[in-house]
């Protein structure tokens, strides 16, 4: 069931800058929780995170063509791991 947990790497401006700091941002599931992102992390990339911090997404609602929707929304998780130790996204 971890592979439910986390979705993707987030790849973003901010993500890129709290890679030195050894700090990794994923998408995540909206149900999941910190100790089975851990469960996850450690899974998929053999590394043992110290910490996991997760924030709310919020929706937005966007207009196009004259029609109202939404996009985003979810949950993304910062992954803090001890010096020394990476990830590598391939």
């Amino acid at each position: 069931m971890t592979t439910h947990i986390l979705k993707n790497p987030r790849i973003t401006e901010k993500a890129s800058i709290n890679f030195d700091n050894n700090v990794y941002t994923f998408q995540v599931s909206s149900r999941a929780n910190k100790a089975e992102i851990k469960k996850a992390v450690f899974q998929m990339y053999k590394v043992k995170p110290i910490r996991v911090n997760i924030l709310p997404i919020p929706h937005k609602t966007v207009k196009a063509k004259g029609k109202i929707g939404s996009n985003g929304g979810g949950k993304k998780a910062y992954v803090y791991l001890k010096k020394g130790d990476k990830i590598e996204f391939v």
